[in-house]
């Protein structure tokens, strides 16, 4: 399951117990899948990876022994897509400028390197000292401003890393919030400072070391120039002054508001250049053509999928591993090796039986970064996406607990809820329906495509990305029994005079809310857009987005006077806005910049 929801649903994993599975006497049918899948081999399936290869290469093998072909014009199963896998720094340089003094220029790894989502650039400006650069929104009812009584417009800001450490836990918890790199760029910009510079200091862990370049899944840059530098080199900017870093961060660790920053008499030139690094990863498709003629059939094709993608090593900062756990193989056998398998079965059930409608088994790569594959395949898609019938999703499905199966996204078609209770009837299941289909999963991008979906799941469990996710705790007998039942739902969809007709559902009454952000907006972002701004894939229906009049397509440069460059900036905006106080949108919309009004509504 992806990335998106890893806190929340980690957090929730701590709260369920882990369970013994049920082991079935006789052969299973998703048994063998799951075990492959989860080996040690494959490493943890990462997309782009030798593992995920090998695994794309094990379900082609297992769909065609199921009967089912590639793609009508396609010579064979799969479906590569490119994504951005990493980012390296390129060359970055400071130069400080001292009066009297010699420059000092400070380059390669261990001076310098840029932050993941820097923008290449190369500035000179004077410098000034922003303590640890924490901005905490006013909404938080906790007055806390790096920046009170300074002006940073067109100068580089160098501030510490982390947040003050020598205070009560209850100011810590609430500056830590807004320690994250990429908040103390956008308080930076939106203050019009040319650069950010980054100093561990010499109280922190790891003092004057340069931040290692990390992973970041979004492929657009902060909209500023960012580098770590090092204790020397935040030395050398301090000399100027006369000042001593450990005296000031000291004084700044106390928790007091009122320490502020101040000027450094020297001027730098930053030099950023980050280098994104491009992968290919592979979706897997294949379908069992109808028996018969699919002439005059509405919408003739059915899609069953789930994602055969995990995290690798757990290297790129969305696992839940313990310390001791850190590096090792994640396993993925829930999430989702038993998703994968379910769909092979599926196709096994389905291959020797009549089909009014051709069924595509899609499995997906790069769910894990956010949708990458399924948002490829829409974006490019092989067949009409009118002619797309339904989609039916597989995420964690298998750790069954007391019987209970969850089917979400029910309210995307009036047809649902007689499908799946003629279909359960057999199958018995505790079945828990959900009508919002706005989930972390693949079924969203379909949802967004305007495509009746469901994502099955029997739920999160305490061994969610972590390496303990292992194919021995699968409940194979259970599993087993969700094919039947998966299966039944395909048939019902496949064989319908009409096939199930796609409602717009409004946002939920309840549901997982961003920590700290108390209104919602309804906008649903694309997460894998390089385009500058917020690229929206969808508004939730009824929702604030939707009444302001926008729309898939559109990209929100500014909220509320703060201008946005990503997802981040967003998210971030979203703490200052007020509910039901309307604020000004600013949006591209086919290349032309267009306002409007939108009023956020509180979050339940």
């Amino acid at each position: 399951m992806t990335r998106k929801f890893v806190g929340f649903i980690g957090a929730l994993a701590l709260l369920v117990p882990a369970t013994s599975p049920a082991q079935t006497a006789g052969a299973s049918r998703t048994r063998a899948a799951v075990e492959f899948l989860a080996s040690d081999r494959l490493e943890g399936r990462e997309a782009g990876s030798t593992g995920e290869r090998l695994a794309g290469d094990y379900i082609a093998m297992q769909l065609a022994r199921a009967g089912a072909k590639p793609l009508p014009g396609h010579a064979d199963m799969f479906l590569p897509f490119e994504f951005t896998s990493g980012s390296r720094d390129g060359g970055s340089t400071i130069t400080i400028r001292r009066d009297g003094q010699a420059p000092q220029t400070f380059n390669g790894a261990v001076q310098i390197q840029a932050l993941s989502f820097s923008d290449d650039a190369q500035v000179n400006g004077p410098v000034v000292f922003a303590g640890y650069g924490l901005v905490v929104p006013d909404s938080q009812n906790f007055g806390y401003d790096s920046y009170a009584g300074l002006d940073v417009k067109d100068k580089i800001v160098l501030v510490l890393h982390y947040f003050p450490e020598d205070t009560d836990a209850q100011t810590k918890a609430a500056l830590a919030r807004y320690s994250d790199l990429r908040y103390k760029a956008l308080a930076a910009r939106q203050r019009g400072a040319k650069g950010l510079l980054i100093v561990i200091g010499p109280r922190s862990p790891n003092k004057g070391e340069t931040l290692r370049m990390s992973f970041d899944t979004a492929l657009s840059g902060s909209g500023i120039p960012a580098a770590s530098i090092s204790g020397p080199a935040a030395n050398a900017l301090f000399a100027s002054a006369g000042k001593s870093l450990e005296a000031t961060q000291q004084e700044l660790d106390s928790g007091n508001p009122h320490v502020g920053g101040f000027a450094l008499p020297a001027t730098v030139d930053l030099r950023t250049k980050v280098v994104r690094e491009k992968q290919t990863a592979r979706n897997v498709v294949a379908y069992l053509p109808a028996t018969g003629s699919t002439a005059g059939i509405d919408k003739p094709w059915v899609m069953v999928g789930a994602h055969y993608d995990h995290l690798g090593r757990g290297t790129h900062g969305t696992s839940l591993a313990t310390k001791d756990e850190a590096g090792q193989i994640h396993h993925g056998a829930d999430d989702n090796a038993s998703g994968t398998a379910t769909v092979l079965a599926i196709a096994g059930t389905l291959a020797g039986q009549m089909r009014r409608r051709n069924i595509v088994f899609t499995l997906w790569s790069g769910e894990e970064i956010g949708l990458v594959g399924s948002n490829a395949f829409v974006t490019a898609p092989p067949m009409p996406i009118g002619q797309m019938g339904v989609y039916l999703n597989f995420d964690m499905v298998g750790r069954m607990q007391n019987n209970k199966l969850v089917a979400e996204g029910t309210g995307s078609s009036a047809s649902w809820p007689r499908i799946l209770e003629r279909a359960n009837v057999a199958a018995g299941f505790d079945l828990r329906v959900l009508p919002d289909p706005y989930q972390p999963t693949d079924s969203s991008s379909f949802n967004q495509a305007g495509i009746a979906s469901l994502f099955f799941t029997t739920g999160s469990h305490a061994d969610y990305h972590r390496p303990t996710d292992t194919a021995d705790k699968i409940n194979y007998e259970d599993l087993d029994r969700i094919v039947d039942f998966a299966a039944a739902v395909t048939r019902a969809a496949a064989d319908a005079d009409m096939a199930p007709q796609f409602t717009k559902v409004d946002p939920p009454a309840t549901g997982a809310t961003l920590a700290g952000v108390r209104v919602t907006t309804g906008t649903i972002p694309d997460y894998t857009t390089e385009a500058k701004g917020l690229l929206l894939a969808g508004v939730v229906g009824g929702a604030p987005a939707e009444k302001a009049g926008l729309t898939k397509g559109d990209v929100i440069v500014e909220i509320a006077g703060q201008s946005i460059t990503n997802i981040y900036d967003y998210t971030y905006a979203l703490e200052l806005l007020k509910a039901d106080q309307p604020v000004k949108v600013v949006y591209m919309r086919n290349g032309q910049r267009l306002e409007t009004t939108l009023i956020p509504t509180p979050r339940r």
